[in-house]
Order: structure tokens, then sequence, then C-alpha cells
């Protein structure tokens, strides 16, 4: 995953830059090499947009309101009454979406008429108009937004779907933990007994197959012997010394940290609703990094003091995040009902204070703040936020947010 990163990195094509950023005064452009927040603030650290002598500070309002333009108008740096103000916001999403804002004065301001959808995120037109003068603004002003061409898509592993009905199931949260799959380990002995003459690999070491790990002198033949890693792994385990005599108990465990198992005791309480087959989406106790899987299996013992019998759901670990002995909590999907709108849970993401996707429109993907319902191990509804029918990142979107949290933005008005 690192060389992965590593190359979509390098194929981006347009940096994020955030909300309020890119500006323009008199539709001339400053250029996309402005900082964050590279621009002149007013008094109410709002964007200055100047046309001689007279000048507008925009803001966003959302203290303790439904997000607001409001606009402060100045001539020679003095406060303009609002009511000889005549202005208009006009802005262009992503998705080729316009909305206009109209304004009333109130107060010292020009309260804008309407709320300003999240995300903030769109090309901007301010036009303004006191008695004959008419002025007009065009600045970009960007967040959550990024552009990465479908060849640097394709090499990071991001796949996209559609937003449309699906089926949601009821959960019943499991705690438990994560350990290594049996299947991938293996105990290393020697092959005839006799004292040890060398040893090449310690606890900790990866290895490959056929990695040499120790040699022994046969007591049979006293010929020196090699005795090579069966597996490719880590060596969890090592019980010899040079000096010491080889016998039939394992010198060496190799597992493979890649081969990980979530097992969860599952009470008597739930015992009737959880399934073999059954979806169930892994989570640690903190963060938000989730998976999806299936419960597999049950041991066939109940454990005699809680009466608890242990489910195991497999769980890929190709970039070895999860951890042996890690605490995690499952959701088990055991009922299911039709939701109108729903996106694979493995695709939301924290941004800012949100839970979003990323829309992908042309080579661009843009954030989208969602209100969610009932969530499932495999999909999680969607109350509102995106539109039926977007076409937006699954697998891999976290790739697109560590570029987004990379390039700084914040934001910003």
């Amino acid at each position: 995953m690192r060389k992965t990163y590593i190359l979509i990195a390098a194929l981006l094509a347009t940096p994020l830059v955030a909300c309020g950023q890119s500006g323009s005064e008199s539709e001339v452009s400053e250029g996309a090499e402005a900082a964050a927040g590279d621009y002149e603030r007013g008094p109410h650290n709002g964007r200055m947009l100047r046309d001689g002598d007279f000048a507008i500070e925009l803001t966003v309002f959302e203290d303790g309101v439904p997000p607001e333009y409001r606009l402060y108008a100045y001539r020679d740096g003095e406060p303009v009454d609002p009511g000889t103000v005549r202005a208009r916001v006009m802005i262009t999403r992503l998705d080729g979406e316009k909305t206009t804002f109209e304004f009333e004065p109130q107060e010292d301001f020009l309260r804008g008429q309407g709320v300003l959808v999240e995300p903030h995120s769109f090309d901007v037109v301010v036009a303004a108009n006191v008695g004959d003068e008419q002025h007009r603004w065009t600045f970009e002003s960007y967040e959550g937004r990024v552009t990465i061409s479908d060849e640097a898509a394709r090499a990071a592993g991001i796949e996209t779907e559609t937003v449309g009905p699906q089926q949601v199931g009821e959960t019943i949260e499991i705690i438990g933990r994560v350990e290594l799959d049996p299947s991938g380990s293996a105990e290393v002995g020697a092959k005839y007994p006799g004292p040890v003459m060398s040893v090449h690999g310690n606890v900790g070491d990866r290895v490959t197959r056929g990695a040499l790990l120790a040699r022994v002198e046969s007591s049979y033949s006293l010929q020196t012997y090699s005795i090579y890693a069966p597996i490719s792994g880590v060596i969890t385990e090592r019980n010899t010394n040079v000096g010491d005599i080889a016998d039939s108990d394992p010198m060496f465990v190799i597992s493979d940290p890649s081969r990980t198992v979530a097992t969860f005791p599952i009470f008597p309480r739930d015992i009737e609703r959880v399934r073999p087959g059954q979806q169930v989406l892994i989570r640690g106790l903190e963060g938000q990094r989730a998976q999806g899987s299936t419960i597999r299996s049950f041991l066939p013992l109940a454990e005699v003091s809680s009466q608890a019998v242990t489910a195991r759901a497999p769980l890929m670990n190709r970039d070895g995040f999860w951890r042996p002995g890690m605490a995690i909590r499952g959701l088990v999907s055991v009922d299911q009902r039709s939701v109108p709108m729903a996106v694979r849970t493995d695709a939301i993401q924290q941004f800012r204070d949100f839970r979003v996707v990323f829309a992908k429109i042309g080579e661009t993907y843009e954030v989208r703040m969602l209100e969610l319902g009932q969530e499932g191990p495999e999909w999680t509804e969607v109350i509102s936020g995106i539109e039926p029918g977007t076409v937006y990142a699954t697998e891999n979107s976290y790739v697109i947010k560590a570029d987004i949290e990379k390039s700084g933005a914040s934001h910003d008005h």
C-alpha cells in the first residue's frame, strides 16, 4: 500500500484547495498557486472583494444557525448603509448545479436568503449594485475536492459504485479480538536430533519461504543439514540457540501476519440470532477503520463459565493494521430491510465533523456530507447528502481522504 500511495501522490493532477480560496477580483484570477487562506480578510474575517474605492466583504455565518452568506459593504474603508446596496451571489457546484442567493439588509450587513448547503465547494460570482455603479467578482471556493486521473485511481485500487436502493441489515454489536489464523502459522523443527550448529533467525524477523533458519548436526549420520522456512512470514517464537540439542520440539514458529481472523464470544442471549454466513462489520474500539467480513464458523465447544460460543470471521490484513490481540467490535447483520438509498459501509470516511463519501465527477472526487440511517456491515442507509445515481468511491476511498489531509486544506471562508 505504501508503494501504491506514493504512485497516486505522484500522479495527482490537481491539489485540493480550501473553502474560500483561490480568489479573484473583477473576474481576474489570482492564480492556483495561492496558499490556503491567502487572500485579504476583512474586519469580520471574511474575503475582501475590491473594485476601486468600493469593497464587499463576503462571509459565511454558521454560528448557531445553518450556514448563510452575509455581506458587508465599504467605501474608502468606511461601512456603507446596506440598504443602498443590491447584491447577488451565484454558485456553481462540481456537478453543474447552480444556486443564486438574493440579499436583504439587516442591521449593518446584507443577509443571504437561503442555506448554503455543504460541501462549501463551488465557483462563485458576486454582483453588487450601488446606485448606477455595477461591480462583479468571480473566484473559486473549493474544499474536500481533488482530481485524480483514472490511471492513477486504477493504480491505487480505487473503485466506484452508484448510489441507489439496497438491503440494509439490523445489527447486533459483539466484542472480540484479532488472532492469527492457525492455517497461516507453521512450527519448524529438526528432521533428525542433534546439536544446533548455527541459528539464522530471531523473533520479529520477516522471512521468505526457503530462507535458512538453522543448521543442525545429525546425531545419526554426524552430517550437518539445513532447516529452511516452510512459509513466508514473521518469526513469532524462537526456542533454540547454538549448542542446544534439537529434538522433536519446535525450534521456531513462523506466522503470516496478513492472515488473521476475528474471534467473538457469542453469549446465550444472542446465540439464536447470530449464524454462520451472516455479514459482520469489524472495527477497532477506537478510530474509523472498518472492514466487512462474514461469520465463517463457530467453535464446537462452549466456554464453561460464560456459556459463550466463539464465532470466527476471516480478516484480511494486507497492510498489517490488525494486530493479534487487538480488541475489536463487530456489527452483525441479523435482519434485512429495503431502503431507497444506501452506500457501501466501507466507503464512509470521517471528514471534519461529518461522515462522508467521495462523489466522482469526471476525474474529480469531492466530499458529500451524509445524514445516515441504519448502518449494516455491508450497506448503510443514506437519508440525505447525496443524490441517487451519484457515482462515488468505494474500495480504497481512504486513499482520497489521505490526499486531502496531506494537502493541509481547511474549512475556510
